[in-house]
């Protein structure tokens, strides 16, 4: 089981004033902010994992991780929660998002490549392919430390297959894309002006960007410092957000915070940067020595309607208008028991997804 389902009810959530207030410390130092479901998917949108969001609308995008039957979507929501637009991207299972001068831009799983689209897009609109991620291979190997002085040689393989997940835009319109299989950052330069298809460099290729754990991906979401100094990458298996040095041509990494199970989505907001941690139900804010110092959300069971109650694998973040929005994946990581078992993830017995938000508290 990959965690204990928390069999509590909620009677509800609390009011969008309560929740511009901390309801902790649940720990010393740290602070809890509970979340509210902002939108239920339709029927058969499954698995959302990417999100983003028009700053000026207050539109909300978010693409689904979906391996069928059931087709996989890009989803526009406005202010509401109500969806205003759906595009089918048939079986080709889509990750990280990005909104940037009225373009959608959708990091396609399936396909290896980047995409955009225009933000106002309908159900007949075609994306466009703006790069396809090269083949790089393996990253090579890395010594991991044990407590009684001895060390282990880490060697990771390679399909080849590319797996695009997060991306960050500098303030120059590069766009940077995370492989979490290949280990790898790619640059593609000018993305917000560059015709299509554009060029794609690796930007850096590591072993620290790899995992051997579980959940199987290793550089996941991205976020820059306010200067751009540093990109913080989240490496979901190793369960740490790491830090790469932008002002160094080598482009060193180093570990910048640890225990954070199943470190997914990032988002710098106002100089703090949250975590969703997908394993732990949770999405985190780290402090400048990259400490957890608030907390917001949990999970709190399926409904009897086959919804999460709080939050259920977190993937993803955007914030706008105050507002911290947050993808729940909910999505089995162990194989379907046999039909003689009972299943044994509280994800087996979701039904319909859900997007949460909380207000970001000051």
């Amino acid at each position: 089981m990959r965690r204990q389902w928390i069999a509590r009810a909620a009677a509800g959530f609390a009011s969008c004033a309560a929740l511009a207030a901390f309801a902790g410390p649940p720990a010393a130092g740290i602070s809890f902010v509970e979340t509210q479901r902002f939108a239920t998917l339709p029927d058969n949108v499954r698995f959302p994992e990417g999100i983003a969001a028009d700053p000026a609308t207050g539109d909300i995008f978010v693409a689904t991780f979906d391996f069928g039957p059931v087709s996989n979507k890009l989803v526009r929501l406005d202010r509401n929660g109500h969806v205003s637009a759906m595009l089918d991207f048939g079986g080709s299972p889509l990750l990280g998002l990005e909104y940037l001068g009225g373009k959608v831009y959708v990091l396609n799983f399936g396909a290896g490549t980047v995409q955009r689209v225009d933000a106002d897009f309908t159900a007949s609109s075609v994306p466009e392919t703006l790069a396809t991620l090269p083949v790089v291979g393996s990253p090579g190997s890395r010594m991991e430390d044990n407590p009684d002085t001895s060390q282990d040689t880490v060697i990771f393989g390679s399909t080849g297959k590319q797996a695009p997940n997060g991306i960050v835009f500098d303030h120059d319109g590069n766009a940077y894309v995370s492989d979490s299989f290949q280990g790898a950052i790619f640059e593609i330069p000018h993305a917000t002006t560059c015709s299509a298809p554009c060029a794609i460099v690796t930007f850096s290729h590591d072993p620290l960007l790899a995992t051997a754990g579980t959940p199987p991906f290793g550089a996941n979401g991205l976020a820059f410092s306010p200067d751009e100094g540093t990109m913080y990458i989240a490496n979901t298996g190793d369960h740490r957000v790491l830090a790469m040095d932008m002002t160094s041509a080598a482009h060193p990494i180093s570990v910048y915070s640890i225990s954070l199970f199943g470190a997914d989505g990032l988002l710098m907001n106002n100089g703090t940067l949250w975590v969703a941690t997908n394993q732990a139900d949770q999405v985190v804010a780290l402090d400048s020595n990259g400490r957890i110092a608030v907390k917001a959300g949990e999970f709190l069971g399926v409904g009897a309607d086959g919804t999460p109650r709080g939050l259920l694998f977190p993937a993803s973040l955007v914030a706008v208008n105050g507002f911290m929005y947050v993808t729940n994946l909910a999505l089995p990581l162990t194989n379907p028991p046999p039909a003689r078992l009972a299943a044994d993830e509280p994800e087996d017995f979701v039904k319909h997804w859900t997007i949460s938000r909380f207000r970001i508290p000051h």
